[in-house]
């Protein structure tokens, strides 16, 4: 590292904050992720307390796997939304659990592929002309999701304009956030979005608070799941089919949150600690919240925000947000509380964090320089979006389903590997590399 950029280093890695600062820093990545994390649960009907407490375990577990070296902060993966819910309604969370399993062990074998063959045959089955519109599947497949959050009643399904009114204040409210506030506050438009639609709900007499004034502050989640003690895991092949897949996505966008975060810390974290540390601790991470009853989970690109914003690096400090997410997880009055936010709120904030997914597919493209004036990236994309978008699934008797996102990321990758012209999928710019 340059000497110039050292001395823009407030806490490096190693280093340990002064105990009086040590918990507004960690509260500060806590907040930074916090919203999404309990969407997705929200979303898929698990525990949002659950989700918390597996985020912090999960991140624990990443940075002993990376030798404390890689400052980086996992919660809910937004990708595995909707094959949760159809697992969910197929099968019930225990075949989700199974599900997720098998994409940890996804993650796992890729790490091993890595550390033995570099990163050249993942660019070949990923390039950006394949992730790119996957990525943008993930978020344009659950704009209905929002949106039926963000108008119908949850209880009858129907349309209802007051629940509306809360999920455009609160969509307002965070892009309000989300431009204009700066510093601190500009690190958390999703927390302060759910606030404001939370305080404008209640104004409006939308929300239920019975839940609230009986719940302890202590206790063990309601869904928190103990292998073998509290439910009987159930392998389901529908679940691994359905799951899984969705790893090969979400692998590109950890890689390119490693890329990014190499760049924000001018040291190459693909060599040292190296990607496949880095890839076996996610894979872990998502193994643990299958154990528990959490949604797979995945490096943060809010975090890495806080990371570049205050140029505090330690691991110290995003262990102590990990230590703060389990102990969170572990109170019911905080279970309550997050489970007393309307569905229209939270639908309000997902019709922008699902449309950023999808934008950020097209960032991918547009960085990677991708050319469709080319007949074969137009194929490949043309394909992946509508299979994706439109619901296209392949089923075998009853037990063997390969539906929506899944199917168009391994048709994605089969076309790239059968069609001709190769080069023209990658852009003029690389995304993964070996230097």
């Amino acid at each position: 590292m340059d000497m110039d950029q050292q001395e823009k280093v407030v806490l490096d890695v190693k280093d340990i904050p002064k105990p009086q600062s040590w918990l507004i820093l960690s509260l500060q990545h806590l907040f930074a992720m916090f919203g999404a994390t309990i969407l997705v649960p929200i979303l898929v009907g698990l525990d949002p307390s659950v989700a918390l407490m597996s985020s912090g375990l999960g991140t624990i577990a990443y940075l002993l796997i990376t030798k404390g070296q890689i400052p980086g902060y996992l919660g809910s993966s937004f990708a595995f939304i909707a094959p949760i819910q159809t697992v969910m309604l197929v099968d019930g969370p225990e075949a989700v659990m199974f599900g997720s399993f098998v994409a940890g062990l996804v993650y796992g074998i890729v790490a091993l592929l890595v550390k033995s063959f570099g990163v050249g045959w993942l660019r070949k089955l990923l390039p950006p002309i394949v992730v790119g519109p996957v990525i943008i599947v993930i978020g344009l497949g659950l704009a209905s999701t929002a949106i039926g959050m963000a108008m119908n009643d949850p209880a009858t399904g129907e349309y209802d304009l007051t629940l509306f009114s809360a999920a455009l204040v609160t969509l307002a409210i965070t892009i309000i956030a989300t431009i204009f506030f700066k510093g601190f506050f500009g690190l958390i438009p999703i927390l302060i979005g759910v606030v404001g639609g939370y305080v404008y709900s209640a104004f409006i007499g939308i929300i239920d608070f019975s839940g609230l004034q009986n719940a302890s502050l202590f206790g063990m989640p309601d869904q928190v799941y103990i292998p073998f003690l509290t439910y009987t895991p159930q392998i389901s092949w529908l679940a691994a089919f359905i799951i899984a897949p969705v790893a090969f996505v979400t692998l590109a966008e950890h890689i390119g949150d490693q890329m990014v975060l190499s760049k924000v810390m001018n040291r190459n974290l693909l060599k040292k600690p190296g990607l496949h540390r880095s890839i076996l601790g996610d894979g872990v991470a998502t193994i643990i919240a299958s154990f528990v009853g959490g949604p797979p989970n995945t490096t943060y690109g809010e975090n890495i925000g806080v990371l570049t914003i205050t140029r505090i690096f330690s691991v110290f400090v995003v262990g102590g947000a990990a230590c703060l997410a389990i102990l969170f997880g572990f109170s019911p009055m905080v279970s309550e509380f997050i489970g007393s936010i309307p569905t229209s709120v939270m639908g309000g904030v997902a019709i922008l964090l699902f449309g950023v997914i999808a934008s950020a597919g097209l960032r991918m493209l547009i960085e990677s320089q991708v050319h469709f004036g080319d007949k074969r990236n137009l194929v490949i994309s043309s394909v992946i979006l509508v299979i994706g978008i439109g619901g296209a699934l392949i089923q075998v008797g009853e037990n063997f389903q390969v539906a929506g996102m899944a199917l168009a990321t391994i048709v994605g990758m089969f076309l790239n590997l059968v069609l001709p012209g190769k080069e023209s999928a990658y852009g003029t710019k690389e995304m993964f590399t070996d230097e």
